[in-house]
């Protein structure tokens, strides 16, 4: 008898410790209202103008443009004179149809 009696009492503790914890409020979640870790919307709507940006900033912001591809973007900036049209970029080496459409929203002729 005592024994049945102390397995129900322990299994009483146990069933509540289990019920306790699985109601615990979980951690507080970080503020909804806050965006986490993105940029400001300036920089999310920002356009590499192709005329004026240097290798490193067409490196950094457009995708698919590697080191390489930035500097022949650059050298024929300033071969040819400054671009007329976005589609001039297709004339740049190692710049295909494909990656341009990729691109197209991102950049802007001054």
């Amino acid at each position: 008898m005592r024994t049945s009696y102390l397995s129900s009492l322990i299994f009483a503790l146990l069933a509540s410790t289990s019920l306790a914890v699985t109601a615990a409020p979980a951690a507080t979640p970080p503020d909804a209202s806050k965006p986490a870790m993105s940029a400001p919307a300036s920089m999310q709507d920002a356009k590499v103008n192709l005329n004026s940006a240097s290798a490193e900033t067409l490196q950094k912001e457009l995708s698919g443009i590697g080191a390489a591809k930035a500097n022949a973007i650059v050298a024929y900036r300033e071969e040819h004179g400054g671009f007329t049209a976005v589609d001039e970029l297709l004339e740049v080496k190692g710049i295909g149809k494909a990656l341009l459409d990729k691109n197209r929203d991102k950049l802007l002729i001054n």
